[in-house]
């Protein structure tokens, strides 16, 4: 088999995407003229990514005999010794990436079929996620920080269109201008890490800088006693913290469910947040050497993986229940991450990738089944009128939880045991956090599936079903009555999602942890950081690993978490109810979630508005304004004012001028030679 692929191959998998979206989004909208129609529309965007697919398994299959790909594709500029340039790095994390990307994609694109049936937005909805694709394979692809920044800013653009894509609803737009300000916050810090790799290495390809990064891990930060790596490594980080909404700046992610639930599926759990992950797995090379940054990103990753599923347990909206969900597993893969088990959180960023897409997916059926109802307080009983949803999310939950076989099973407890034997200062709090984080997923995953597939029938108890839609799910569905299975277009992609949600996980745990898969794609210390070395010892196959976890806390953790729902929620309601009174002062620093978002508008918002006025009035006004530029016409006004008094116009005024000049010269050149 050829140890190459084809250059022209590859770029046919982002182009793809990118053709579908520019003709459902050129000749589908008013933009165009509204050429062609929603069938034609849909068809050209599913080609395109469908296509996107193909190529990208067979680029995978070729990757797995041993193809690599790390060439320039076009050479933008060049400044000095410095390239811009477009160019692809294919091993075998961005193979896997092209495929999670594009199967994800295919699944939500055949799903908006059905979802966004009655939408006046159809075409312009398909161009959007379509676009996504496109940003999200040039982001996976690239060889450059260049290109990788392009892609980075391109995913984030299409998300705020995606979030506000209901742009006539307030909280829709306030939850899209809110991501976007968010993610700039990491973005900023995102750009000077990679400033300063272009300013020490004087280049943007990945195989350069690190082949330097041996004499980036020697220099101190100037002025500071800090290792540049270490700010280098933070600063990227930075960034990921922005994309993979992790604390503090996780809260644009569960207001994003403002957006249709396709998008929610595509971008908010299986791609464009999953990209900080991917990034700091590339960087690799340079994160191992700083221990100090793998311990933020452990610490910062362990916080958000807890303290974001207790948010989880008191949401009664079905999208954000499975948001808070995301930002918790991103949380686990953050872990992954600072515990140098790279792979590791590639691994459950895969297998994530599926059943939380899964999830999403099901919850938008539930949604159009309910006719538009999100509140799984008014829900119950709902598999007895939507059995294919109710297994398909039967399966995605018991994956999400950790069931020994299941997909998440093998992500997650590899994540345990990786943090377990990490040697960081921050390992302690970080396990801990991991174990604990068991028990809160399969507690508030079991309360929504219980809340909404099981007990008592509650739809006519619904106060908000005739009058306010406020908290809807503006896909255009309506109706009254008992809740009804999903179309085929629907519950397809439920079907081929929850396939790989059990099965991918058993797979590939072998090739992807422990074998040669990722192996010249991430960079590991295994002196310093033997975390997967140790694993490694003890690992002996799926099969061994499952069985092994019936001797392990994960599982009984996870049971016990389910068997808690079960009972408070379908058993005895009077507990959540009790529980909700005793600890009243809790729940309600929860329903403010920790009061960030207040922090944020009332103390950072308005702060940065005080400066901003100050800076205006006290440095734009009163310096810039008065004291710059009125104060030199003022001053030149009264230069201007003395000297016009000097033109009189009569002869003898300027003689007398002349002679008083030519004594003042006479005097200074006598004192000169003295």
């Amino acid at each position: 088999m050829s140890t190459t692929l084809s250059a022209s191959t590859l770029l046919a998998v982002p182009l793809a995407p990118l053709v579908g979206s520019a003709l459902a989004g050129i000749l589908g909208t008013t933009f165009g003229g509204n050429v062609i129609g929603r069938r034609a529309s849909h068809t050209f965007t599913i080609l395109g990514v469908f296509v996107a697919f193909i190529l990208s398994a067979m680029t995978l299959k070729d990757v797995i005999g041993g193809a690599r790909f790390n060439e320039t594709i076009y050479e933008w500029m060049v400044i000095g010794g410095l390239k811009m340039e477009i160019g692809f790095m294919v091993d075998g994390l961005t193979a896997m990436m092209m495929c999670v990307v594009t199967f994800v994609s295919l699944m939500v694109h055949l799903y908006t079929i059905g979802y966004m049936e009655e939408d006046a937005g159809y075409n312009r909805f398909f161009a959007y996620i379509s676009l996504f694709t496109f940003s999200m394979l040039m982001l996976v692809m690239s060889n450059n920080l260049l290109q990788l920044f392009f892609g980075w800013e391109a995913v984030g653009l299409v998300s705020y269109l995606l979030i506000g894509f209901w742009f006539n609803k307030p909280t829709a737009i306030f939850a899209n201008m809110k991501a976007f300000l968010v993610n700039r916050v990491g973005d900023f810090g995102f750009i000077l890490g990679i400033g300063l790799i272009v300013a020490y290495t004087g280049t943007m390809n990945y195989t350069e800088i690190f082949a330097k990064a041996g004499d980036l891990g020697q220099i101190t930060f100037p002025g500071t006693t800090w290792m540049l790596v270490t700010v280098i490594c933070i600063c990227l980080f930075i960034g990921a913290m922005g994309k993979s909404a992790q604390f503090p700046l996780h809260v644009w992610l569960p207001d994003s469910m403002e957006g249709p639930t396709p998008i929610s599926a595509l971008i908010h759990a299986a791609t464009m947040v999953t990209a900080g992950i991917f990034m700091v797995s590339r960087m690799s090379p340079l994160f191992e050497l700083s221990d100090t940054a793998l311990n933020f990103v452990l610490v910062i990753g362990a916080i958000t993986a807890l303290f974001m599923g207790f948010l989880g347990i008191i949401q009664n909206d079905i999208k954000r229940v499975v948001a808070y969900s995301t930002l918790s597993q991103l949380g686990y893969m953050t872990v992954a991450l600072g515990a140098s088990a790279y792979s590791v959180a590639v691994f459950h960023l895969m297998t994530h990738a599926f059943f939380k897409a899964l999830l999403f997916l099901a919850a938008g059926s539930v949604i159009m089944g309910m006719h538009h109802n999100q509140d799984i307080r008014w829900m119950g009983n709902v598999r007895k009128y939507m059995p294919i949803t109710w297994i398909t999310s039967l399966l995605g939950t018991l994956a999400l939880i950790g069931t020994p076989l299941f997909s998440g099973f093998y992500s997650k407890d590899s994540i345990i045991e990786a943090v377990h034997f990490s040697n960081l200062p921050g390992s302690g709090f970080a396990y801990f956090a991991v174990l604990a984080g068991v028990f809160v997923t399969s507690f508030y995953s079991f309360r929504l599936y219980f809340l909404v597939f099981h007990g008592k029938e509650r739809y006519d108890q619904n106060p908000d079903a005739h009058h306010d839609d406020h908290h809807h799910d503006d896909h255009g569905h309506h109706g009254d009555g008992k809740p009804h299975e999903s179309p085929w277009v629907v519950t397809v992609p439920l079907l081929l999602l929850a396939i790989p949600s059990v099965v991918i996980g058993y797979l590939t745990i072998q090739p992807m942890l422990f074998g040669d898969f990722l192996e010249d794609a991430i960079t590991i210390n295994a002196a310093a950081h033997p975390a997967m070395t140790k694993f490694a010892e003890i690992f002996h196959g799926p099969l061994s690993m499952a069985a092994h976890a019936l001797s392990t806390p994960p599982l009984y953790l996870a049971l016990a978490g389910a068997v808690s729902a079960w009972y408070m929620y379908l058993i005895n309601p009077a507990v959540p109810a009790a529980f909700a009174r005793a600890l009243r002062p809790l729940i309600v620093i929860l329903e403010n979630k920790y009061y960030m978002d207040w922090f944020n508008e009332n103390v950072l918002a308005r702060g940065a508005r005080a400066l901003g006025v100050g800076l205006w009035k006290a440095g734009d006004r009163g310096v810039i304004e008065g004291g710059v530029v009125n104060a030199s016409w003022k001053l030149i006004g009264a230069i201007s004012g003395v000297v016009r008094r000097l033109q009189s116009g009569y002869l003898y005024h300027y003689a007398l001028m002349m002679i008083v000049g030519v004594l003042l010269f006479m005097t200074w050149f006598v004192w000169l030679a003295k």
